[in-house]
This record gives C-alpha cells, structure tokens and sequence, in this order.
C-alpha cells in the first residue's frame, strides 16, 4: 500500500496514545470487498426504473445499456490504475487534487458527497413505500426515518458493521438476478412449467429493434447512465481492507461481466419475453421485472420482488451513508471540510463525518415529506449531471496523473487500454452526453441545477485555493496525519 493514502491499513494499525486516531481502520474483510464491487452496480433503478428506458428505445435499450455500460467500465479503468497505484479513501477527490490542483480536488469531492447525501432521502423514502404497503397502519415517514436510522447506528459502530450488512444485501440481489435470467432463460427456450410466453420475437416485432430510432436510443441512455453510480464505491472501501491494491485489481477486472451479466443479461431477458409498448412497461407502475415474471407465470413472486428491492433499497441506503462519510473524511483530511470529521472512534470510525453526512439526510427525509413537491425535485435535479462530473474528473486526473506515474518508474496493477488515445475519446463521449443532455428537454433542468451547483462549489474552491498549484501524494499524505 502507497505511503500517500491518508487512509491506509497500516497507519490504521497504529492507534494514536491520546484521543482517537485520525486514521480509519482496515475492518473490512476480502469478502466484503468483493461483494460490494459484485453487486455494488445493483441499484433499485434495475428493478424498477428500467421500465421507462424500454418504454423509450424499444429492444434497442440493449444498446443503450451497452453504451453506458461502455463509459462505466473504461471510467473503472482508469479509476483502477491510479487507485492501485495510490489506494485512498478520497478516491478520485484525492487524485484531482493531486494531478489537477486543491481546487479541484475539492470541488469534486464536495459534489459527490452532495450526490450521496440526497441519495438518503430518496433510497429512505423508496424503501418505506414497501414497507407502507406492507403495513398501511404505519405513516411511511416513519419508516423512512426508521431504516436510516438503523443503517446511521451500524454504520457507526464499524465500518466491518457496513461490510457485513452490505455483504448479505449484496448477496439477496446477486442471487435474486441470476434466479431471474435463469427462469428467463427457460421460459425463452419453452422450458418454464406456466410461462405464457415464449422465444425472442419481442426483440423485433411491434416496429422491429429499434423502434423509435436512435435518438430514443441516445435518450435511453441518459436514463441508464445514472443507474451505474456506486461502482466507484469499491476504490473508496478498498481503502479500508488489509489489501486494497488486490481488491481494486479484482473489481476492475470484473467489472464487465458484472454489467454484462446484471445489466444486459437480465434486460436481454425482459425485452425478450415482454413487448416493448406492454402497458405495464409505459405506465411503468409494476417494474419491468414484474412484467417479465407475470409473462413466465410467476406472478405471484410479487412479495419476493418486492423483498429484493427493498434489500436494494436498503444496499444503495447503506453504501450512501458511508461513502457521504468516507468523503466528508478525506475533504477533512485535506483541510477542505471542518477538521472535527477528520477525527475516529477507538474503533477506527469517522463518527462525526457520519454524523453530519446523516444529518443532511435526515433533513432530506423530513423535507420530502413537509416541502412542496418541487422544491425537493429542485434538490434531487441538482445532483442529476454529478455522476458525469464525476466520470470526466476521473479521466482529466488520469491523463495527467499516468505521465506522473510513468516519469516515477510506477507501474500499477491496473492499465488504461491504449492510453493516452481512449482516455480522450472517453473525455469527448462524456462532453457529449452533457451535451445531449442540454438539448434533451427532460435532462435539461438536471443539467442547469448540476452546473449552477458545480459553480458555486468551483468558485469557493479557488477562493480558497486558488487555481495554480498541485498537492504530491507525500503532501496529501501529511495534511492526512494532522
């Protein structure tokens, strides 16, 4: 492990002789890891949201999926080189700080922990409309509140705590996925004792591929391109492991047949066995993996579908409130949050950092209960285009950043493809979809709300330091100690 990551195992290891140690502890186990970069890109949004982009492409949304999936894993990549090569619970936020400035490090840091502590609310709300209508005499504020809650007071306790729950929520949604494709696969090939359907001839009837034509295709993409946020998280958690370098080596490396086999498999399947204008699909009320179920003549699996969105639910829930806190923890580090989220627990958790992250989500909770519905929709907008911001930050610090790691000698377990060549087509694609955003009227408030957030947080950046000027890795790993 890098001497430079504020967060290492080994620092970890060595409690400070008075007050809490300002360093987090390697509590999280090869398993945890390796879960959470399995499942880490199984969202809520697969179950439910991927209705409206079949609505909107047609079979075609393949494509769109394959595109985005695209980005995510050439994004991964370059991610990967340089948090093998610097493991850091900063993640990206620490590398542009270092290749690109403070400022930028700053700025981005600041807009992924917004990104996250908005998540809160939303997942929070998600969950109690489950648990609402599986008992309708509760008011489902309460189980919003109720499910952060629990999740705040584990995630308190030990960040071995976030692992162990993540590792089992992982789990039910892994084997929830591949139980679908392989009862899809069945029913597919006329297998499936009660499936009413049959075959692939959904792939090209109603209007043929691609309906709609590829600007729907360009508009579904947008829809999916948020769903991947949160495969990133492992870089963050790695840092936390006794062996970060091999679990981001691992996460990077899987992460194709990860968005192959949970993206494009289990939407293969949907498309496949129900029509792309199904009403369940345009009115979008049931989920696409209900449609698909009610097809193969297991309807009655409602419940169970329902108990593994709400496992997703309370997975994305429970990765926000840490990765909000592991980020508040680096900014602090690095002097760019108040120095008191810098400071752990005997056990080697950021409890203020935690704290404050699920105060913001608290008050999300409540406010999208008690605001008028657009003001929170305004606050939900805002953080629309982050994960774009976030792709492309990645991509100018590792442009950068791989000179520097060249010029040192370093080779790190993970290589960008035909770097620097892909890393600026990569760059070109995400300036792209922004602008496909702007001329996308649903996507263009997200757009407008994001920018206007970036620029506030930009410009507070270089007030406070400036727009010249680097932070080596020794440096970030000193202000780290302080």
């Amino acid at each position: 492990m890098s001497d430079s990551s504020s967060s290492t195992a080994t620092d970890a290891a060595t409690p400070e002789s008075e007050g809490p140690p300002a360093s987090l502890q390697a509590g999280l186990k090869p398993r945890h890891v390796t879960m959470i970069s399995i499942a880490g890109v199984i969202g809520a949004g697969l179950f439910v949201g991927s209705a409206k982009a079949i609505a909107t492409a047609g079979p075609a949304v393949l494509i769109a999926y394959a595109m985005a999936g695209t980005l995510v894993v050439l994004v991964m990549r370059m991610l990967g080189e340089m948090a093998t090569a610097q493991p850091d619970t900063g993640s990206f936020s620490t590398y542009a700080d270092r290749a690109l400035g403070p400022w930028a490090g700053f700025s981005i840091g600041w807009l992924y922990w917004w990104f996250w502590v908005i998540v809160i609310p939303v997942e929070a709300t998600a969950g109690a409309l489950i648990l609402g209508d599986w008992f309708p005499g509760v008011p489902q504020w309460a189980f919003a509140l109720l499910i952060t809650g629990l999740l705040v007071v584990t995630n308190l306790f030990s960040v071995g705590n976030y692992g162990e729950f993540e590792f089992w929520f992982a789990l039910v949604k892994v084997i929830a996925i591949v139980a679908f494709i392989v009862a899809g696969a069945l029913a597919i090939f006329g297998l499936l004792p009660g499936s009413k359907t049959s075959g692939v001839s959904n792939l090209w009837q109603a209007g043929g591929f691609m309906p709609n034509g590829f600007g729907a295709v360009l508009s579904a993409m947008l829809v999916t391109m948020f769903t991947f946020m949160g495969t990133e998280i492992v870089t963050i958690a790695a840092a936390e492991s006794p062996n970060p370098e091999a679990g981001i080596r691992k996460a990077v490396n899987s992460v194709i047949w990860r968005i192959s086999l949970f993206y494009l498999g289990s939407i293969f399947v949907v498309v496949a066995l129900v029509p792309w204008n199904d009403r369940s699909m345009v009115d979008g009320n049931s989920g696409s993996y209900q449609a698909a179920l009610e097809r193969m003549g297991l309807g009655g699996l409602t419940t169970v579908l329902e108990f593994v969105i709400l496992t997703a639910v309370a997975s994305c829930l429970n990765s926000a409130l840490y990765t909000a806190s592991r980020m508040a923890f680096s900014l602090s580090t690095r002097g760019d949050a108040p120095a008191g989220w810098s400071r752990t627990t005997s056990r080697g958790v950021p409890a203020n950092a935690i704290i404050a992250s699920s105060v913001v989500g608290f008050l999300g909770v409540i406010g999208n209960y008690l605001l008028p519905e657009k003001i929170f929709g305004y606050l939900l907008a805002s953080s629309g285009a982050i994960a774009l911001f976030v792709y492309l930050v990645i991509a100018l610090s590792q442009l950068k950043m791989r000179r520097q790691l060249d010029d040192q000698g370093t080779k790190p377990a993970v290589r960008m493809w035909l770097y620097p060549g892909l890393t600026y087509a990569t760059i070109i694609f995400i300036v792209g979809v922004l602008v496909l955003m702007l001329v996308q009227e649903g996507h263009r408030l997200e757009l407008g709300l994001s920018l206007a957030l970036a620029a506030v947080i930009l410009a507070i950046g270089v007030s406070r330091r400036g727009i010249g000027g680097h932070r080596s890795a020794e440096q970030g790993a000193g202000s780290a100690r302080r």
